[in-house]
């Protein structure tokens, strides 16, 4: 189901030299939140990294997925999020114990990365550093600055059914010299600052940009939809089993009964019995098991 509230915006400042995104996600973040349980703060961190991915997709060109990644030691064990080109999300969190009521506290040994999978160049792209930062938006900028020396401004809420994310990139002029306005960038910092999450969850994007840098001479690019969907299909779970071999799979068909898989990302289940298997090992010739991947 589409809604007039799940959207990616890009835009640009002209007058600062800053480039920016806009995005909002109500009808797909309630799809999202559907397929798994998360209270409290635990849901408000899903919602932010959910609404940044969908942000980061919006200064590349490519065809394919970015993904983003918190992986702690501590009582949040991951946090995932994931948006495809053409404005597919989803996402998890996974969590030691008992769900958190107040709010969470990252590791000192959390790590953040950023994924991009290229379908057509058949790429894989990932960026890995140690998480600084009190929160998630200043952990994205603190990524930012160190793996790609990019000054960047983020802004991520959840709240009230809804979650989003503003972002400001500083355009650099040609030959790789600072913006033209020499101010501009802490300008537009400065008015950022003045935002409220209620502003950014509710505010329609063009009255919330004009309103916050109207003497910017700020250019609003057409919306691009976004939705909740999953990547899972019966043909990739077809594919992973054939790549574990087929003494793994027998070994579990003599053990359970049936193959099993479930998708963590949209609660379906994809069932194999004995006869489906024989027939997927039949159709193709066989795969050495993969090595495990960490």
């Amino acid at each position: 189901m589409k809604s007039p509230n799940d959207l990616l915006h890009r835009f640009q400042l002209e007058r600062a030299g800053v480039r920016g995104a806009f995005v909002r996600l109500e009808q797909g973040w309630r799809d999202l939140r559907s397929n798994g349980e998360y209270p409290g703060p635990l849901g408000g961190l899903l919602g932010q990294a959910v609404a940044a991915s969908a942000l980061f997709t919006s200064s590349i060109k490519f065809d394919g997925r970015l993904s983003v990644q918190l992986q702690g030691n501590g009582a949040l064990r991951l946090l995932f999020a994931e948006c495809t080109h053409d404005g597919c999300v989803r996402g998890i969190a996974r969590w030691h114990g008992a769900p958190p009521t107040a709010p969470i506290r990252f590791e000192p040994e959390s790590r953040l990365a950023i994924t991009i999978e290229n379908r057509i160049t058949d790429t894989r792209y990932q960026g890995m550093v140690p998480l600084e930062g009190d929160d998630l938006a200043q952990a994205f900028e603190a990524y930012f600055e160190r793996s790609e020396q990019l000054p960047t401004r983020i802004v991520l809420a959840e709240g009230g059914g809804r979650c989003g994310g503003l972002m400001l990139q500083q355009v650099a002029r040609e030959g790789g010299q600072g913006a033209a306005d020499d101010d501009g960038w802490n300008r537009v910092g400065h008015l950022l600052a003045t935002m409220t999450p209620r502003e950014l969850l509710e505010l329609p994007p063009d009255v919330l940009l004009l309103r916050l840098f109207h003497e910017e001479d700020v250019r609003l690019q057409a919306a691009q939809p976004l939705v909740f969907a999953c990547t899972c299909s019966r043909e990739r779970v077809e594919a992973m089993l054939r790549s574990l071999g087929r003494e793994e799979a027998d070994a579990t068909l003599a053990e359970q009964g049936t193959i099993e898989v479930h998708c963590e990302f949209c609660n379906r289940r994809y069932v194999f019995d004995d006869n489906e298997v024989d027939e997927l090992f039949r159709t193709v010739d066989p795969v050495p098991p993969a090595a495990t991947r960490h």
